[in-house]
């Protein structure tokens, strides 16, 4: 059985309550994302975070371009990774810095306009691996390799949610791109057995496909999210929605649904094609609220 991921059927999965609880009570995410070539991708994804409802922030980003991050999202405390002789961060030390605050973290994102290799998959691995009890959201460049750590992300028993896109998940299983295109949704259901993850399969339709293998759908949203950045956001809706204590594959498909819906709107109110990833965060409480009150 498949279920589209309409506002209907979403109400039958609500979101926590945040009730009059402290920030605290609604989570911490930590964002692990962005590069020296790419670093708005931590402040698209942390601003999501923010958005879909998480309480508090932190990003961690390579320290040459932390204080411009710090000054974009005046709202999250910046994490400063130390950089190697390339400028890119050092995987290495990188893990020793964040292992401790993942501890300490609701949900976890990796992986976002991060720089592809050895080193973003080593780091990857070092997180997945390391005590935190959290919730992951593996996006982009951690995706890759993947399949060839699956026992760490299947000993965090489902609670690993992939964003990727064809190209991605044709690097992570190991295909050809061609091959996932044409069949998606069999991308989806193959990696989400062998990784024991919540795979959202992107693309012009999204297949989330869960451990257990049970399928959602979701058609919407519009040709004006494939733009630089939108996955970027997608990833920060979702662990924002983690770090409130939503399920991971409630989270997916609230997250892909308000990503959509998102650019659904902004369709209407911008045009068709022209609107900013960084446009797309501002639409989420509103339609949180639409969705839980039935105007939407």
């Amino acid at each position: 059985m498949t279920i589209e991921i309409q506002a209907a059927s979403l109400r039958g999965y609500p979101l926590p309550d945040p009730g009059a609880g402290t920030k605290e009570a609604r989570g911490s995410a930590l964002v692990v994302a962005g590069s020296v070539e790419v670093p708005g991708a931590a402040i698209l994804a942390g601003t999501a975070a923010l958005r879909a409802g998480a309480g508090k922030l932190q990003m961690s980003i390579a320290a040459g371009t932390a204080p411009h991050a710090a000054l974009a999202v005046p709202e999250a405390l910046v994490v400063r990774l130390p950089e190697g002789a390339d400028g890119h961060v050092d995987h290495r030390v990188a893990a020793e810095v964040l292992l401790p605050r993942t501890e300490r973290a609701a949900a976890i994102l990796v992986g976002a306009g991060m720089t592809a290799g050895a080193p973003t998959r080593a780091l990857t691995a070092a997180l997945l691996a390391g005590p935190a009890e959290a919730p992951f959201v593996l996006d982009a460049a951690s995706i890759e390799g993947l399949c060839e750590q699956a026992e760490a992300v299947r000993a965090r028993a489902g609670r690993v949610v992939l964003t990727p896109h064809a190209g991605e998940m044709a690097r992570c299983l190991g295909c050809d791109r061609e091959a996932v295109e044409a069949d998606p949704l069999a991308a989806a259901r193959k990696a989400a057995e062998q990784l024991g993850a919540v795979v959202v399969m992107k693309g012009a339709e999204t297949w989330i496909v869960d451990p257990a293998g049970e399928t959602w759908h979701y058609a919407g949203g519009g040709v004006g999210l494939a733009t630089s950045g939108s996955g970027d956001v997608l990833a920060g809706i979702i662990v924002g929605l983690l770090a409130r204590g939503t399920a991971p594959a409630e989270a997916a498909a609230w997250g892909v649904f308000l990503h959509g819906e998102a650019g659904r709107r902004l369709g209407e109110s911008r045009g068709p094609i022209g609107f900013l990833a960084r446009e797309l965060p501002g639409e989420v409480p509103g339609l949180m609220r639409d969705v839980a009150d039935g105007t939407l």
